[in-house]
């Protein structure tokens, strides 16, 4: 499209999950709901329309042995871009991403920084290995290289107990939250494990990555102190397989992990049922391969999550969370339109008819 092109989407326009219009316009790069006078040069866009996608836990610039090149970082997140997703969370990278946000065709990221972990009690080459002596200063110090989150690795492997264990005192993880709310920074956390989940809610953290530790013990905690999680089905998917791998060194830590797995749609379901937030995120980057958010809005569904909300998991409700526009007027032209309705078949998430990105189409 040339400068002065206009783009017309219609068909149906998702703008929230009741919210549902004829049209939309797209005119210097930017949502309308009124046809531009005197309009020239204009294509039209058919189907069911929907906010970029967000995939809030993926981790562009990151690969199975640590940082990757700008090359690869870049096929990354164009892979996320043809699934769709348009936002993304940055949940811990060593690479430095900034470059993505020159470019007008990549999705927009927001960063929490690199990880910051326990010394050996995380992925080599993934996180900065700290003490909790130190947990405070890395804090303020990823606070302010991100974009309004921080996270932290809550629980890992003790080789020494041979199963998952917090990696952090409760003290040193309230002087850490409480240093990151000052700065303006939310935070959250890796947790497989159910052990560490009372202290990082207590001590005020926003969210819980994975949550498969989630019991119905904690559940009430998490709804009263309005804690979202972000479970990760497609990255929960793999525990027997790294069960399987550890079994021989490590026997509880395998049969906790299988534990884990076997009930991770009740856990996720009734997180939901309590009115715990649950969001869309992937775990691309690491081992996992990008471009999975539909196949994340699925495994919500079969976890019992009704479709409209797992679909605004993953738009409407995963924007307002994440403090960035949908389709509202004058917001960045960032959708998605698809052949059916992702309401009534979350399946169709999968095969995007077309990708506008600051209302480019680039898919």
């Amino acid at each position: 499209m040339s400068d002065g092109a206009v783009l017309h989407v219609k068909g149906r326009v998702l703008a929230g999950p009741e919210d549902v219009r004829d049209e939309l316009w797209v005119v210097g790069g930017r949502v309308s709901y009124d046809r531009p006078a005197g309009a020239r040069d204009v294509r039209t866009v058919e189907g069911w329309a929907l906010p970029g996608l967000v995939d809030a836990h993926c981790h562009v610039g990151l690969g199975a042995e640590g940082p990757v090149d700008a090359a690869t970082a870049e096929k990354q997140a164009l892979t996320d871009r043809e699934a769709g997703t348009l936002l993304i969370r940055d949940a811990g990278s060593p690479s430095d991403t900034r470059w993505v946000d020159d470019r007008e065709d990549l999705p927009k990221i927001i960063r929490a920084g690199r990880h910051i972990a326990r010394t050996r009690r995380y992925i080599r080459n993934f996180a900065w290995e700290i003490e909790p002596d130190h947990l405070v200063a890395y804090v303020a110090r990823e606070a302010r290289r991100g974009d309004g989150w921080v996270k932290l690795v809550g629980d890992w492997i003790d080789r020494d107990l041979g199963d998952l264990a917090p990696c952090w005192p409760r003290e040193a993880v309230e002087a850490a939250i409480a240093e990151a709310h000052r700065l303006g920074a939310r935070v959250t956390a890796h947790c497989f494990a159910e052990s560490s989940l009372r202290d990082l809610v207590e001590a005020g953290i926003d969210c819980i990555e994975h949550a498969t530790g989630l019991t119905e013990d904690l559940i009430p905690l998490f709804a009263e102190r309005g804690v979202a999680i972000v479970p990760t089905l497609v990255n929960i998917a793999t525990f027997p397989q790294l069960a399987a791998g550890g079994e021989s060194r490590y026997p509880q830590w395998s049969a906790h992990m299988r534990r884990l797995h076997e009930r991770r749609y009740d856990t996720v379901r009734g997180a939901y049922d309590a009115g715990i937030p649950v969001y869309v995120g992937t775990d691309a980057g690491g081992s996992l391969a990008h471009g999975l958010v539909a196949a994340e809005v699925t495994e919500l569904v079969t976890a019992g999550i009704p479709a409209v909300d797992a679909v605004s998991a993953t738009s409407w409700g995963a924007r307002a969370w994440l403090g960035r526009p949908g389709l509202e007027e004058g917001a960045p032209a960032d959708l998605v339109v698809y052949e059916g309705d992702p309401r009534a078949d979350v399946r169709v998430l999968a095969a995007p008819r077309r990708v506008v990105l600051n209302g480019i189409v680039v898919e």
